[in-house]
């Protein structure tokens, strides 16, 4: 008998032992992809925003603004900001924390209610919005009924998502989850040949490999993952709190993660992510995020692409 591959063992490890995992603590409550509608019922308080260092995000409006439309509280020294006639892009600078919090108000030119908009934008390791709409205008009923329905089915896909995410926890797991997995289809890996890291990263990279599981008579992945190799030079140990991709398209994913412990300061330590479903049919290559729940230190891996499974005939 053959033994499993080293492909399958990552993947069952992946599907089984994440549910084992210790959780890391939360992250910060907010929006990471965003439309906000001034016009229905007022929210209470202030609209809150992802944001991400050293990542722009834009806010676009169906208003005009007027010169100086932007107050920033307590002030904007954290915070850089560009202003168009119905935009306002914010871009953290680089020691904008994870958690922390600046309150932006933007004001509109004519003068009719409401005469302004307040968002609090809110610090993430990874999950910054790209593009936020505000519609302060009411929309017609057709388009308000399609997003409606759009809301519907990913609420419904979510749930689907957390049924089997419980019911592959009764999944064996180990060598006999492996098994499993070598029986039900193809597993393939590759070696990342040309990866690209920026200098700010936190972890240093000692080898990344990236894997794809397709079932038997399948010609889409059904899942893929990555498994990272990482040395942190921090006088603090690193532990992996949430991952995303970032697809060719701009499309970005929020990924599985299964750190197999915190990378001890100045030491060494892996780490396994991933993602199943359709959203696993990603068009790479793609960007990779990994960031820690209460720290800046982040790390980003460029040009992550996943191999094809070569299914034999019968």
């Amino acid at each position: 008998m053959l033994p499993p591959s080293p492909g399958a063992v990552l993947l069952a490890a992946l599907l089984a032992g994440a549910a084992q995992a210790a959780e890391p603590p939360p992250a910060p409550r907010c929006a990471a992809t965003a439309r906000f509608d001034l016009a229905g019922e007022s929210p209470e308080g202030a609209l809150s925003v992802c944001v991400s260092a050293d990542e722009p995000t834009t806010l676009v409006f169906d208003s005009l603004l007027p010169p100086g439309a932007v107050e920033m509280l307590p002030d904007n020294r954290s915070i850089g900001v560009a202003q168009g006639d119905d935009f306002v892009t914010v871009n953290p600078r680089r020691g904008f924390l994870p958690g922390e919090r600046v309150k932006v108000t933007v004001r509109f030119a004519d003068g009719a209610a409401p005469a302004s908009a307040t968002f609090w934008l809110v610090g993430h390791g990874g999950l910054g919005a790209r593009r936020v709409e505000v519609f302060r205008q009411p929309r017609p009923p057709d388009v308000l009924k399609k997003e409606r329905d759009e809301a519907q089915a990913e609420a419904r896909q979510c749930q689907q998502d957390k049924a089997r995410l419980l019911a592959e926890r009764e999944e064996p797991g180990g060598l006999i989850g492996a098994a499993w997995l070598e029986g039900a289809g193809v597993v393939a890996s590759m070696k990342l040949a040309f990866p690209t890291e920026p200098p700010a990263n936190a972890l240093g990279l000692v080898q990344a490999r990236s894997y794809s599981y397709t079932p038997t008579g399948e010609t889409h992945p059904a899942s893929v993952a990555v498994r990272l190799r990482l040395l942190n030079p921090g006088a603090e140990p690193w532990t992996l709190a949430g991952a995303a991709l970032v697809d060719s398209a701009g499309e970005q994913v929020e990924l599985a993660r299964w750190p197999l412990a915190p990378i001890p300061a100045n030491g060494a330590g892996a780490v396994v992510v991933g993602i199943k479903g359709e959203r696993a049919q990603l068009g790479c290559p793609c960007t990779l995020k990994l960031w820690e729940a209460t720290g800046p230190r982040t790390f980003t891996l460029g040009n992550v692409e996943f191999p094809v499974s070569q299914q034999s005939g019968p």
